[in-house]
């Protein structure tokens, strides 16, 4: 077969496959709603963006023979973190990527098929929606958006180009998770009203910013890329970047409520909601250089009398819960304890019914380098996209996930309640609606479609 056919063999999966309602059991369609696609067994080409703590997560499933993936590209802003890449994916796979640091020459690459999105998360969505357009496949993972509109502005883009979209929210690819959301939905405890979603870590303080000049091989430039331009400041780049300011993070809850909220909104098969009302304050090492909140206490109230709260310690380590992170879904005839390990099911009376917990080794708080259920969800993303499976994290399921960590950090931000249209997600606080989008880099603004 001629190369210039090649691409017609990984044929996109059709914008309905993506669409999955709230109320899908499984968030999954039958394989026979691609029964049109050609080319399953056809290579994959993809191309890595973003070489930090997260990207190992992918390894296993890229080097797997079975799955058919050629590597082509290792692209990061900084110099070091593509060597490094370069020469872990030296010992899985024959392939040879290239080194790249400007994402924008991958996108225009013909032969990628699909990138991986792990940046900071001010990247995410103008990346994701530039590899759209190009004709590419996206993993994006969490938070899928730095704002509410660029959530609206991915799904408007996986809507047109028709391009296989997976959020990384990857709990939606655990057996255990499947198995008892499925159980839940079908009544194993009752009628479910509320769930509470935590997150405890052991975070320590953060240096003060400092001018600094960059470091020898980052590209400070393209680091910022859709974010206004302001000086480099020591310590920025590697990882707290989250804690300064708004310019790339989304603080802890867009880091980390985003996995265990959406567990809860799939449990009780909620939308948007009504009300949205936070505590949050800084607590732990006042002085030090963390510039928004290290602990949040967050309230999102449905309709049907249904109830999510979210509960997120970043630097205070006592296990309120038993756990470090995990969703506790609370039903009329008993209640369900889920995290990344499985679940445990209980009686109204406490008594420990079930549980099926997985021998795997992604659970608890450390998540960076993935583990099996990384390695499921990117599999899955692969099948997707050879249209042998549906996506079990589509982009418009997890961007409505990701409205909720935008709501909490918005409140936070206003000081102030407020209420949510539930079918629009709109925010009827004018206050609030100023923090619907952010102000970009010009000519870094992503278009409407």
């Amino acid at each position: 077969m001629m190369r210039k056919d090649r691409r017609n063999f990984i044929i996109k999966a059709t914008a309905g496959a993506a669409g999955i309602g709230l109320t899908s059991q499984l968030n999954a369609m039958s394989a026979k709603s691609y029964s049109k696609i050609i080319g399953a067994n056809d290579r994959i080409r993809v191309a890595l963006q973003g070489l930090g703590r997260r990207f190992p997560a992918y390894k296993d499933a890229i080097a797997d023979k079975n799955n058919n993936i050629e590597l082509t590209y290792l692209c990061d802003v900084m110099k070091s973190q593509r060597e490094r890449a370069a020469a872990m994916f030296a010992e899985v796979t024959s392939d040879k990527p290239k080194l790249e640091n400007d994402i924008r020459k991958v996108i225009n690459d013909k032969k990628v098929d699909a990138i991986f999105m792990a940046t900071p998360d001010h990247w995410h969505a103008p990346g994701a929606c530039m590899a759209m357009q190009a004709g590419k496949h996206v993993y994006l993972e969490k938070p899928c958006s730095h704002n509410p509109r660029e959530g609206e502005l991915l799904v408007a883009y996986q809507k047109k180009y028709d391009k296989v979209v997976q959020m990384g929210n990857q709990q939606r690819s655990s057996p255990q998770s499947q198995e008892i959301i499925k159980d839940i939905h079908d009544g194993i405890i009752g009628d479910v009203y509320q769930a509470i979603a935590f997150y405890t870590s052991r975070r320590g303080a953060v240096p003060h910013q400092t001018p600094a000049s960059p470091p020898e091989g980052l590209d400070w430039e393209l680091f910022q890329g859709p974010a206004p331009r302001r000086p480099y400041t020591d310590n920025t780049w590697d990882y707290n970047w989250h804690w300064y300011g708004w310019n790339y993070g989304t603080a802890e809850t867009g880091n980390n409520a985003t996995h265990e909220l959406d567990i809860a909104r799939w449990a009780l098969q909620v939308k948007y909601p009504e009300r949205v009302e936070v505590n949050a304050g800084k607590y732990q090492y006042k002085d030090d250089g963390w510039e928004m909140y290290d602990t949040m206490e967050a309230t999102f109230k449905f309709s049907g009398n249904k109830v999510i709260k979210w509960d997120g310690q970043s630097r205070n380590g006592y296990y309120k819960f038993g756990a470090g992170r995990g969703t506790i879904i609370y039903g009329s005839e008993g209640s369900v304890f889920i995290d990344r390990e499985g679940y445990k099911l209980y009686s109204l009376k406490g008594e420990l019914i079930r549980e099926n917990l997985s021998s795997g080794t992604e659970a608890g708080t450390a998540l960076g380098g993935g583990g099996d259920m990384s390695t499921m969800h990117t599999k899955n993303f692969f099948d997707a996209i050879r249209g042998k499976a549906a996506l079990t994290s589509p982009i418009d399921e997890g961007a409505i996930s990701q409205m909720l960590t935008h709501y909490a950090n918005i409140a936070y931000r206003i000081d102030d309640a407020y209420e949510v249209d539930e079918n629009t997600g709109r925010i009827y606080n004018r206050e609030a609606m100023k923090l619907w989008s952010r102000t970009y880099e010009p000519g870094w603004e992503i278009k409407s479609v």
